[in-house]
């Protein structure tokens, strides 16, 4: 069964977000549940939990996923920063277990001139210090790798994975990969880049995908999302992603822009049409 979704607005309530997923035709999504650019607690009461519940068990297929706040830095080396990324990521999982959510999703951060190896010891000993309910998993995303910016790198995501005490997923974006300098734009591309993640982290991994084309080259560092089949990835590179045998039961989450007469539904049809 093809899952795809979009990441949808919870706002009124986050109950809201299945009445917007199934207008533009998902049957899985993402969620923020608040505003990422701010530090604030999801504010969810046990009504809202209740139908947001009980809403996606009969219409939705899921899962659903928590997108943590963007102001979140696992890997800082600043205490007052990891202190408030670990009780923000704290109430995201908690959240997440009250909506029967699986997943909360979450950038490494930026070392910000600790280095590398640093920044990811930073991030693993940070995500240990999270109570994660047993029903939730915490997933890593692969990041595009401007500046200090880890998880640009499969080896990355291995190592914290490595050396977390608890069972995380990962979450690949594609648009990420992409301009991180793994090449999506061919059938021949994606099946080398998928036996490389495999080897470096394992295929198992794998929870989700953020399934995005992107506005830039391949190595670009540039984190800008393109239509599917519309941006440098394509439609050649889009198809064998979408087909490929070791990720048919990965949910899609795309993140796509609303740009030239075109939104998620054009995007999510797009998904359809591509799935052989």
């Amino acid at each position: 069964m093809l899952r795809v979704g979009a990441h949808v607005s919870v706002a009124g309530g986050v109950e809201n977000a299945i009445g917007n997923q199934l207008d533009v035709g998902g049957n899985c999504g993402q969620i923020f549940t608040h505003s990422p650019q701010v530090w604030q607690e999801p504010n969810i009461d046990n009504g809202q939990a209740e139908a947001f519940r009980e809403g996606t068990a009969a219409n939705l297929d899921g899962p659903w996923v928590i997108h943590s706040s963007y102001l979140v830095n696992l890997c800082t080396p600043k205490d007052d920063l990891r202190a408030k990324s670990i009780e923000s990521m704290q109430s995201e999982v908690d959240a997440a277990h009250a909506l029967d959510i699986g997943y909360v999703n979450v950038h490494l951060g930026a070392h910000t001139g600790a280095g590398v190896e640093q920044g990811l010891d930073n991030a693993a000993s940070a995500l240990d210090e999270i109570d994660i309910p047993s029903d939730v998993t915490v997933l890593v995303e692969s990041d595009a790798g401007s500046g200090t910016k880890l998880g640009g790198e499969f080896e990355h995501l291995a190592t914290v994975l490595e050396d977390s005490a608890h069972d995380l997923g990962v979450c690949l974006d594609t648009a990420h990969m992409f301009a991180a300098g793994y090449d999506l734009s061919t059938e021949d591309a994606v099946h080398e880049t998928i036996e490389e993640f495999d080897a470096v982290v394992g295929v198992d991994t794998l929870q989700c995908i953020h399934l995005n084309d992107s506005k830039h080259e391949c190595g670009t560092n540039k984190d800008e999302h393109a239509h599917i089949g519309k941006g440098y990835i394509g439609d050649e590179g889009m198809d064998a992603i979408i087909n490929h045998p070791a990720l048919e039961d990965v949910p899609l989450i795309l993140e796509t822009p609303t740009e030239n007469g075109k939104s998620f539904e054009w995007n999510i049809d797009r998904v359809r049409e591509l799935r052989e």
